[in-house]
């Protein structure tokens, strides 16, 4: 099932749970938590992963280091501050607040760190109606570790993003082969669309309507537009990982609608971007 209504994939403390081997893959994953009155303790295993608020903030303990999060008031009030935590730990999250925890099964062990929200690089691509902003804060050129990507989208309302399609499937020079999770939030208990369709590597097909706490996984295929309803921002944390040894995240449009990206010469950026802070 590559589309997650919003508990779907929860499993206590997790309100979303998605390992490698309930998505039936080999890398990538993502938990979601609402912190509150008790602490949330796991070990990582041999995933490292983030920490990264969503709404609200929360302590990370680890054997002898402590991180402080600030967090935010929501996803769409700017970048989070955010701390790495690599394989072989014992985690403990206290706080009060929703906090995502993407991940990757990885054999490198990196040293545990603390990114103040003001060194997330702040993105805005596209112009006019696909127009979106993406918080560059674990991709490739960002952060340095051993498998994981992650990045949110931050998408107006009535716009589109992951637009033009496009797939990370295939081991071609410029494509790299990737695990995608998309989780959702929508302002407002809004809604909004996700598409994903099948490329050369097998049959896909989804049309979904997704509001918050929704997580679509993608396999392969092509995947996009994500579309924003009118009225309502759309917020998605993208998490990713694959198999090769220098992380990437390389695509390859649709070839059939590659021609929008030069559509976008001398349109204007939508001017509700960007979304909360970017210093």
């Amino acid at each position: 099932m590559t589309y997650l209504p919003h508990g779907k994939a929860a499993r206590d403390p997790w309100t979303v749970e998605v390992t490698p081997s309930s998505a039936g893959w080999t890398y990538s994953g993502l938990r979601v938590t609402d912190l509150g009155d008790a602490p949330v303790t796991f070990e990582t295993g041999d995933e490292e992963l983030l920490v990264l608020p969503l709404a609200g903030s929360c302590t990370v303990v680890i054997p002898g280091q402590k991180f402080e999060l600030a967090g935010r008031a929501s996803v769409f009030d700017g970048p989070s501050d955010f701390a790495y935590v690599p394989i072989g730990t014992e985690v403990t999250l206290t706080g009060a607040g929703r906090v995502a925890l993407p991940s990757a099964r990885a054999t490198r062990r990196f040293d545990p760190r603390y990114v103040p929200a003001s060194e997330v690089p702040v993105e805005i691509r596209g112009a006019g109606q696909a127009s979106r902003q993406v918080n560059n804060f674990c991709a490739p050129d960002a952060f340095e570790c051993d498998k994981l990507m992650a990045v949110e989208v931050l998408t107006p309302g009535g716009n589109w993003s992951s637009y033009p399609p496009h797939k990370h499937d295939t081991p071609n020079p410029g494509e790299a082969v990737l695990e995608e999770i998309y989780y959702f939030e929508v302002a407002g208990d809004g809604l909004g669309y996700q598409r994903v369709y099948s490329s050369e590597r097998g049959h896909i097909d989804t049309l979904a309507e997704v509001a918050s706490g929704d997580v679509v996984l993608i396999p392969y295929g092509y995947h996009g537009p994500s579309m924003a309803a009118p009225g309502y921002d759309l917020y998605y944390l993208n998490v990713l990982a694959g198999p090769m040894e220098q992380r990437s995240m390389a695509f390859c449009d649709d070839p059939r609608h590659a021609w929008i990206r030069s559509s976008w010469a001398g349109q204007d950026i939508d001017p509700r971007l960007p979304f909360g802070r970017t210093s």
